[in-house]
């Protein structure tokens, strides 16, 4: 069989680097994805087009880390502007502002979307209860260095973090304890929790690591050639991506590490990799501005992408700077 051409939809509309990204849940309206970017202007799209729904305005500082809701009704969003804030995903209008007293890095809602969780450099994890958010948060304090990432896992009674100490942390939310830790042998640049909650992906130096969430024991760690600044398991654990400083994006067999296939496509070092929740397709977002979504299965009519005699061709992205009209 011919290898088919890789043709990722390109996403434009963002004027700096972009540095993380998130999708939601299928909802009866399709899924979203939202990206952070050091313009300080978070975008919204729908997932499976790239077309843009909105812009969330009112960060005065890069936006550093990002989150959707299950439902897309909310998103969360992080910045150099010491503020994590929270968003009417559907209005585009902001609910809430947290003060922090240094950068925000990291933003995660729970699963019932009652709770918003934020990472900052500070070394602090704060939670806040969005139905009392004049409240005093939750505080996890532990970590040495500026926190990268946290997501609420184990059915949000504990949270997962890495930070710059070159450590992942776990806390148990009733206690306010750390419960478990493991260091690394460099940063973790990257942490995703499987959709089923099962499998901990981190990514550090030139290394892909997969963790069982339970014991955090290494199920596999895969070196990849490239320093990897993002990691993404497929929803059905057959494949992962990852992309970093040599531009390319990678695929490869999750069983067995076998690279599967590479696709140069941004122009700059990829910051940040994700799987759709459907598992058709997975996004980057690269310092070259821009969003990229490429096909898992090359070839297949989904979303924009149209297979003809065995070519895709992809149909045109409204870029935010056209007018588009909100439904």
């Amino acid at each position: 069989m011919a290898n088919l051409r890789q043709t990722p939809l390109t996403c434009s509309g963002h004027t700096r680097p972009v540095v993380h990204l998130d999708f939601s849940s299928v909802t009866p309206s399709g899924y979203f994805l939202i990206s952070a970017c050091k313009d300080g202007k978070p975008m919204l799209r729908q997932g499976d087009t790239g077309d843009w729904v909105g812009t969330f305005e009112g960060h005065k500082g890069a936006v550093w880390g990002v989150a959707l809701n299950e439902q897309a009704t909310r998103a969360a969003t992080g910045a150099a502007d010491f503020t994590g804030k929270v968003w009417d995903a559907v209005s585009g209008e902001e609910i809430h502002s947290f003060q922090h007293n240094h950068i925000v890095k990291s933003v995660n809602f729970s699963k019932d979307s009652n709770l918003l969780a934020t990472g900052s450099n500070e070394k602090l994890v704060r939670v806040y209860d969005l139905n009392k958010p004049e409240a005093n948060p939750t505080i996890f304090a532990g970590h040495t260095s500026g926190i990268r990432h946290v997501i609420f896992f184990r059915n949000d009674t504990h949270l997962v973090t890495c930070a710059d100490d070159k450590t992942l942390r776990v806390w148990d939310r009733a206690s306010g304890k750390e419960v478990q830790k493991l260091d690394f042998p460099s940063v973790p640049s990257s942490l995703e929790v499987s959709r089923d909650g099962t499998v901990i992906t981190v990514t550090y130096g030139n290394v892909v690591s997969f963790l069982d969430s339970g014991s955090l024991r290494t199920i596999r760690n895969f070196p990849v050639p490239t320093t990897v600044n993002s990691a993404s398991l497929h929803p059905d654990k057959s494949i992962f991506v990852c992309g970093g400083d040599d531009l390319k994006m990678y695929k490869f067999d999750y069983a067995t590490g076998n690279e599967i296939e590479s696709f140069k496509g941004h122009f700059g070092p990829v910051h940040c990799v994700r799987f759709s929740p459907d598992g058709e397709l997975y996004a980057s977002g690269s310092e070259d501005g821009t969003l990229r979504l490429w096909q898992t299965t090359v070839g297949k009519t989904y979303g924009l992408w149209k297979c003809v005699d065995g070519a895709t061709v992809p149909t045109e992205i409204a870029s935010p700077l056209k007018p588009v009209s909100a439904n």
